[in-house]
């Protein structure tokens, strides 16, 4: 079967007239990443960036070169966790919502 369009753009179609989507986004980001899976997160990461704030935006909230958080969010990318803060606060407060960490125990 032929994809009729790109998957990107879906998702951030999706994000950007679902709110509760988007959320849903920011909370799989978080929960990857503080389950060891920072490569799938700042993916996620990148494309709620995208539909949400852009990386021009996030540039002047973050006082970071665009460029440099394109790369900070790449598939490569390494950000410092001073940086993932200052992202994550962003996107946060665009979609205006709190992250809270709960623990569960491990089976």
């Amino acid at each position: 079967m032929e994809l009729t369009r790109e998957f990107k753009e879906t998702v951030k179609e999706r994000a950007v007239r679902d709110p509760a989507f988007a959320k849903a986004m920011l909370d799989e980001a978080a929960t990857l990443f503080l389950n060891g899976e920072p490569h799938t997160a700042r993916l996620i990461l990148r494309d709620l960036v995208n539909a949400s704030v852009g990386f021009e935006t996030l540039a002047v909230e973050t006082n970071k070169p665009s460029k440099s958080l394109h790369r900070m969010l790449s598939e490569k990318g390494n950000p410092s966790m001073d940086n993932l803060a200052a992202i994550f606060g962003a996107v946060r407060k665009r979609l205006g919502v709190d992250i809270q960490a709960h623990t569960v125990e491990a089976a």
